[in-house]
This record gives C-alpha cells, structure tokens and sequence, in this order.
C-alpha cells in the first residue's frame, strides 16, 4: 500500500545540516511517509549523504538532476513521488522538523477536511531557538477550516515547508513552483491560500527554520544582494499576474488585499536595507520598487500613513540617497524606543 503521505526535500550541497534534516523526518512519530529526495547537482557530499539513508531506509529514495535551482528540484520531487499518496509535504534540507510535526497535521487534516493544513515557525540558532517574526502574526492562534479573506494576516504565510498539502488540491491548482530565481516559495504558497475552502492554521510550532551562522550563509540571507531584491519583487508580481488572471470577481477583492499587504508590510522591508546598500543595490531597489509601486497603482498610496507615503515617493522619484537618509532617522527612532522598553522592563 501506498504511504498517505509523499516529503520532498530539494538537496543541494548541505552536508553540514542534511543529516540532521533526515534524521528529523526519518523519526516522525507519523510514520507512515515517504520521503523523496532530490539531489540538485550537488559538489559536496550531500548526495553520498542522501544514498545512505536511501539504504538503510526503504521510505526514502533519491532522485538525481543537474543543478537547476530550488524550484525545479521540488518540481522534480512532486513527479516523483508514489501515486498513491493522500498528503503533499516540503522541507529544505537544512532545517528541521519537531517530532510530532506531521502527526499532528495530518491528524488534524484528517478531522477538519481542510485542504491544507499550515503551522507556526521557530528559527533555529545554534544557541536554540527562537520565534520567527514573519510567522507570530498569522500564527498567534490555532483557527481550524478558516481562509485568508477571514484571517487577512495568513497572506504573509508565503513558505512552502511549513505545510501539509491534500494531494487532491495541490494538484488541481496545478501550480509549480518558479525555476531560476529565488523567493519561488509566494508565487505557490498565495495562490493556494486564496483557492483554499479551508485551511486549518496551527500555532503549535511544526517547522524549525535553521539560521546559518557560520559563514555558509544562504542567499536569502543576504540582505542587500540585488539579485535578492530583483526576485523578491518578481515573486510579488507572479502572485498579482495569478490573481488578475483569474475571472472570479471574488479575486479583484483578494488583490486589492494583497497590494495592501504589499505596500504596508512587503516593500517596507526593503527600506530597511536601503542605508546599507550599495550603489548597484539602490539602483535595482530604485528600478524594481517603482515598477511593482507603479503596477499597484499610484492611488492606492494616498490612504496609507504619511510616513510610509513619504517614503515611497522619494522611492519613485529616484531620491535614494534621501530615502536612506531617512531610513537611517528612523532606525535611530526604533533602537532608542526598544532601548527605553527594555529599562522600563
């Protein structure tokens, strides 16, 4: 009989955490899973790595491909996997998953009929771990059969690891992850929160999310990288491109949510790396920002804080310079008030 449910991990040169993820996933208390590995070309020894456990572990089998990138190599993963399975997982093979991770979705999923089941993070440091901040918000509480447009915050939850998928639905979305850019994860994860009927939400955390610290830092990691930011700003304009594509009148309700979203919370953080950015950084910034600012639409820009108004138009005036300036006034702003927060403490 076929395992309910089907993990993809994509490897490519993790030596140093990829035993720790498998061992994470080979020692769910839900047992009854395979686990599809995907070796994107890798130079190190992370495919020897994989080989072992495929032998010593008949749930786990791997696939070999040339280096194409994160999103081909979980592509690859869904056209491998048993056809038989009921439920869709992903993990990226530096992270970790807590014991009973899956049982408890699964169980839930189970219960509810939901067609996803999505749960909270922590990041995991070498000291420990810690709350991940994109992920206290929509996940502050357990909401059982819920969906985006009752719960607007679920529109930051854009990772695809921290998810169980009923297979049914991720195949009828018949969405694929981007090949050849990074942050491919939104551009799947949106979309299948907007065609949800329900997804049940868990603040139990289920997914440890490693920070690299030893100078093998990840890509995404890189703050002030302008290839980061050019993709981070594709990925957004992949989810707009999906949702005005879609005839329902409902999703002009849902795009009018999510510009929102990216103008109150997505580019904000980008000014956040403006003052230590380079000049070919604020140039993409520059060139990149004002397209997507301009795609929205300038109107929408008028109801939002004066503040947040001021900055978007030094963005599109070109005035960077000033804007990092500014940014700069207001990281001083922030670390002072945090500082008196915490005497007050």
């Amino acid at each position: 009989m076929a395992p309910r449910l089907s993990v993809v991990v994509p490897v490519y040169n993790v030596e140093r955490y990829l035993a720790a993820c498998l061992d994470s996933i080979a020692e769910q208390t839900f047992a009854d899973l395979e686990c599809v590995m995907v070796d994107d070309g890798s130079t190190d020894s992370s495919a020897a790595i994989a080989e072992r456990y495929a032998g010593r572990d008949p749930r786990f089998r791997l696939v070999r491909q040339q280096n194409q990138g994160l999103g081909a190599a979980r592509n690859t993963g869904v056209r491998h996997l048993d056809p038989g399975t009921e439920y869709l997982a992903f993990v990226d093979s530096d992270d970790v998953l807590p014991p009973n991770a899956y049982r408890l979705m699964v169980e839930t999923l189970d219960t509810t009929g939901s067609d996803f089941a999505t749960g909270n993070v922590l990041r995991l440091r070498t000291a420990g771990l810690e709350p991940s901040h994109v992920h206290v918000r929509p996940f502050a509480e357990t909401r059982l059969r819920t969906h985006v447009s009752e719960h607007p915050s679920l529109v930051t939850d854009r990772t695809a690891w921290n998810k169980v998928y009923r297979r049914s639905f991720h195949a009828a979305a018949g969405l694929d992850y981007p090949e050849g850019m990074l942050y491919e994860d939104a551009p799947v994860s949106v979309p299948h929160h907007f065609l949800a009927k329900s997804v049940d939400v868990l603040s139990e955390p289920i997914y440890h999310w490693r920070i690299r610290e030893d100078g093998d830092s990840s890509i995404t990691q890189r703050r002030t990288d302008p290839r980061g930011l050019a993709d981070r700003v594709r990925s957004i304009e992949l989810v707009r491109g999906w949702l005005l594509d879609r005839p329902e009148p409902v999703f002009r309700e849902h795009l009018r949510a999510y510009d929102h979203n990216t103008l109150v919370e997505e580019i904000p953080m980008f000014f956040w790396t403006v003052p230590d950015g380079d000049h070919d950084y604020r140039y993409a910034y520059h060139r990149h920002v004002t397209r997507l600012v301009s795609a929205i639409g300038a109107d929408r820009l008028a109801a939002l804080p004066p503040f947040l108004r001021l900055k978007y138009r030094l963005t599109v005036a070109g005035r960077v310079h000033t804007l990092a300036n500014v940014q700069r006034m207001h990281r001083r702003v922030r670390n002072t008030r945090k500082a008196v927060r915490r005497k007050l403490r």
